[in-house]
Parts: structure tokens; C-alpha cells; sequence
């Protein structure tokens, strides 16, 4: 790693800021670079160029069929029937992506008016184009959204029913791995002709060794940022009472692995090649997200697969409903049930927890 300047330029991208930052500076760990990658004003990923769908560099599940939504729809009005059906409820979606979610658990839960009547939605969306792609998809919903920066401004005098999907994988985590002489955290640094570089620097104080049995050359990942996310809706749940639905593609067990990847035009690509134009993500941490949450004062749920919740919830009996309504189209509606639920799909990879207050309420899609 060398602290050589990048050639000047009237404009300089996102790559060159970085590398002369890390010139002035030195090595940036994974999180940093992640961050800055994802949110930089001027040319960060979902500040700037988000692109969602099949067109786009990736895609959730909200797009893969309407099923996915109605579901959580659903799920929001019995969890909000469990809390003994309050006068008042916030609905809030962090990271709501296009507003396919949001549009069609609204349209599902029209089989409860009493829901509608009494609840207020919030979207909490960093991303202004995205922000303006929700607002034209939930143009004509039955609850009109209300954005907010974060977590600490939602107002904790109503119960919250909480829904974060894909959120996590997008909170980065730090990079340590073990060496023959201790551990090391990965970094970014800037090779002699001016590119961005993965090397290790030596870690001396304020690393704490993991209790998990690590061997030489494997990569921890440890995520201060979906820690801090956790104890927050914990915080959250426990003020206003309600459930914060976690759903992502990541690991419910502690272990190692690299994780970190870059999509564009759902194709992986280098990580550091061009900054700002692909979506990075890493896994979603549940044990520690968990934990964090149980810290911070709330109970959690288990840990269990995408498929096994949307059977629970009634995904088998929507799709059965769905092919007879239309027929012409039931071989596409069993491709998306399949992509959601198969485990070798989005079945096992994607796992779903609840944060919850209180102790005796029984979150839907969790009882054994």
C-alpha cells in the first residue's frame, strides 16, 4: 500500500475520492467502504442509481410474485390482532425498496378494515429516487406514507408493527481474520498505480477474540451497524409494544465466511472495480442482531427459513387460490412459489426472526 496520489481530473469519482482519502489517511476497513459505496451523496449506489427488478441489478421478493406482500399483509393485521386490536398502530417499513411490498400487503389487508381504519403508515427510506418510487406506487393505497430518517422518529405512544425486509445485508460488517501470528482486520488500501487493494493490517488492542473455534485464513465478519439496528428496534418494540419483522438472506448461526459481494445486472462483480455502481451486501448476522435485541430489553423469536414462514402464513393455499383464478397462468404462479420457498432457492437461504414486546404476545408465523 502506497500513499501516491491519483492523477488529477475536473471531476473526480467516487474510486478517486477514496483512493485519496486512503492515501491521506490510511487503509478503510470493509464497513467504511460499504457505507460510502452505498450512501455517498454525490455518487453512492441508493443515493444516486438504485436499481431493483428484473432490469436492474437485483432482485427481492416482493418482485418475484404478489404473493410474498399479501402475505406479510396479512401477517401485520394478525400480529396487530394479537395486540388486542388497538384504536391506533403505526405501520412502518424500513427499506421499502420500490413500494411492491407495501402496495401489496395494503391491498391484502383490505380484508380488515378495522386495520386500515387504524393504522398510520411510515416508510423509513434514505434513497430519494427510491423514495419517489414509492410515493408513485403508493399513490393511490389505502394509507397514505409518511417518511422518516430513522428509527428514533417514530413516536412510541401507539404499538408498531414493524417490517424490514433485505434491510440487514445492507447494514456492512467489519472483516477480521486470523493469522499465523494473531488476528488482522482486512482493509482497503491503494496499490503503486492507483487502485483499490484488499490487504491486512495487524490488529494490536480492542478486539475482543471470538468464541468460535476460527482457523488460519478464514474471514470473521462482525457488524457494529446491525448490532446497533437490533438494540434500536428493541428499543423501539419495548416503548410502544408491537414486533419487528427481520427478514434476509444471511446465517443463524455464528461462523465464519467472506461474504461481501457486488451485484450489477444480477451478475457478481469486483467489489472494487467501480465504487458507487453496483449494490454491495453482506450477510445478515441474525445470532448477533438477536442478541443485540435481547440486550437492549426485548424478547426475539427462533430463527427459522423463508419457506417454512410463507407456509405457515398460507403461501401453499394463496398459490392454489391464484392458479385456479388464472389458469393461463399457473405454471408461472408454481416458478414463483418454487423461488420463494424451495430450499435450494429463497427457501433456507432466507431466514425470518421477530423482534417483539410484549413477553406474552405470540407472534404469527412462529408457534411450533
Amino acid at each position: 500500500m502506497t500513499v501516491s496520489s491519483p492523477s488529477d481530473g475536473a471531476t473526480q469519482s467516487l474510486k478517486d475520492r477514496l483512493i485519496r482519502e486512503i492515501i491521506l489517511t490510511g487503509p478503510m476497513t470493509v464497513a467504511d467502504y460499504v457505507t460510502r459505496c452505498l450512501h455517498d451523496p454525490k455518487d453512492g449506489y441508493y443515493a444516486t442509481r438504485p436499481a431493483l427488478g428484473e432490469r436492474g441489478d437485483f432482485i427481492t421478493a416482493p418482485m418475484v410474485s404478489q404473493m410474498f406482500g399479501e402475505l406479510i399483509g396479512l401477517w401485520a393485521v394478525e400480529a396487530w390482532q394479537r395486540l388486542g386490536a388497538p384504536e391506533k398502530v403505526r405501520l412502518v417499513e424500513v427499506g421499502p425498496g420500490d413500494g411492491t411490498l407495501m402496495s401489496d400487503a395494503l391491498r391484502a389487508a383490505r380484508l380488515a378494515p378495522a386495520f386500515l381504519e387504524a393504522a398510520e403508515l411510515v416508510l423509513i427510506e434514505p434513497s430519494r429516487p427510491l423514495r419517489n418510487e414509492q410515493a408513485r406506487r403508493l399513490a393511490d393505497a389505502d394509507l397514505e406514507p409518511r417518511w422518516v430518517k430513522n428509527l428514533s422518529q417514530i413516536e412510541t405512544d401507539a404499538p408498531v408493527i414493524l417490517i424490514a425486509n433485505e434491510v440487514l445485508d445492507c447494514l456492512p460488517a467489519r472483516q477480521f481474520v486470523r493469522t499465523e501470528g494473531g488476528w488482522a482486520e482486512r482493509r482497503i488500501g491503494v496499490t503503486d498505480d492507483n487502485e483499490l487493494v484488499f490487504g491486512l493490517t495487524a490488529i494490536s488492542e480492542g478486539f475482543d477474540t471470538p468464541a468460535i473455534d476460527i482457523e488460519v485464513g478464514q474471514v470473521l465478519e462482525i457488524s457494529e451497524q446491525q448490532a446497533a439496528f437490533g438494540r434500536d428496534l428493541a428499543a423501539l418494540v419495548s416503548e410502544s409494544s408491537g414486533v419487528a419483522l427481520l427478514i434476509d438472506y444471511g446465517r443463524a448461526k455464528t461462523e465464519a465466511g467472506d461474504t461481501l459481494q457486488a451485484l450489477r445486472r444480477h451478475q457478481k462483480v469486483d467489489v472494487l472495480s467501480n465504487p458507487g455502481e453496483a449494490d454491495l451486501t453482506q450477510w445478515a448476522d441474525f445470532p448477533l442482531v438477536l442478541e443485540a435485541a435481547v440486550r437492549g430489553g426485548a424478547d426475539v423469536t427462533g430463527c427459522i427459513g423463508q419457506g417454512l414462514f410463507l407456509a405457515r402464513l398460507g403461501i401453499i393455499q394463496r398459490a392454489e387460490s391464484l392458479a385456479r383464478a388464472r389458469p393461463e397462468a399457473a405454471d408461472i404462479i408454481h416458478r414463483q412459489f418454487t423461488r420463494l420457498t424451495a430450499p435450494d432457492q429463497m427457501g433456507e437461504l432466507f431466514k425470518v426472526a421477530a423482534i417483539f414486546s410484549p413477553r406474552s404476545l405470540a407472534v404469527p408465523g412462529f408457534e411450533a
